[in-house]
């Protein structure tokens, strides 16, 4: 009786079965983490993801369908050919109005 109890022990096959389940854990965790990727490629949405916000190196990633886009902070100041639109004052609440020209 002794050897019967040995020989189940020693089993190779729970082995693999435990393998098998270590292998379903990792690609279960590794699609909850494509789901909850702002940038998931299966979301026909359009997203803004902003990367160091504030610092030096920040990037603002756009994904726009199919189309992605990738701007990088510069200490250079930017300018442009546009025309004044209007003003906008802050109340004393905190609200903005915005008062076109």
């Amino acid at each position: 009786m002794r050897f019967v109890e040995d020989d189940e022990a020693d089993d190779p096959i729970l082995s693999v079965v435990n393998l098998v389940d270590l292998f379903l854990v990792i690609s279960a965790i590794l699609m909850v983490l494509i789901v909850r990727n702002p940038l998931n490629p299966f979301q026909s949405e359009r997203v803004v993801v902003v990367e160091n916000p504030g610092e030096e190196d920040m990037t603002i990633t756009i994904r726009d369908g199919e189309k992605l886009e990738r701007y990088t902070a510069s200490d250079q100041m930017g300018e442009g050919g546009g025309t004044k639109a209007g003003t906008t004052y802050r109340l004393p609440n905190g609200d903005l109005v915005y008062v076109p020209e």
